[in-house]
């Protein structure tokens, strides 16, 4: 009967172990699909932010921390006028070459420049206003 037992109890260990493993590969499952849903944004853990462990800086407003926020003056918008005034007939592909920037913030930039009275379109090529 004694070896009955053992079996038995080694068979539950043995089983017990399996279902140990079923239940931590689950788990690890339901968290990647969960993690997947959490809408727009940067998963979490992509590398952006503080390291895992790093304590926040207080400096020296004792807690309180600054947003960065933007420049202001729109510099971006300053450098494509003043090469459009430079340059009349100045196509944006020809402005972002200039200023060093990808064209497709200046498809979003000239427009609003235009909507100021500051920039008038011409065929592909951009004109200072007035």
């Amino acid at each position: 009967m004694a070896s009955f037992v053992d079996s038995t109890v080694k068979d539950i260990d043995e089983r017990l172990s399996a279902l140990r493993q079923e239940v931590t590969k689950l788990e690890a499952a339901r968290a990647a699909l969960v993690g997947a849903r959490r809408g727009p944004g940067r998963p979490r853990g992509s590398g952006r932010g503080r390291a895992a462990g790093a304590k926040r800086s207080t400096g020296a407003t004792g807690g309180a921390r600054r947003r960065r926020g933007r420049r202001g003056g729109a510099t971006r918008a300053n450098q494509a006028l003043e090469l459009v005034r430079s340059k009349p007939g100045i196509t944006i592909p020809e402005i972002a070459t200039a200023m060093g920037i990808e064209p497709n913030y200046l498809y979003r930039v000239l427009p609003k420049l235009a909507g100021d009275g500051q920039v008038k379109r011409d065929g592909q090529g951009w004109h200072a206003a007035g």
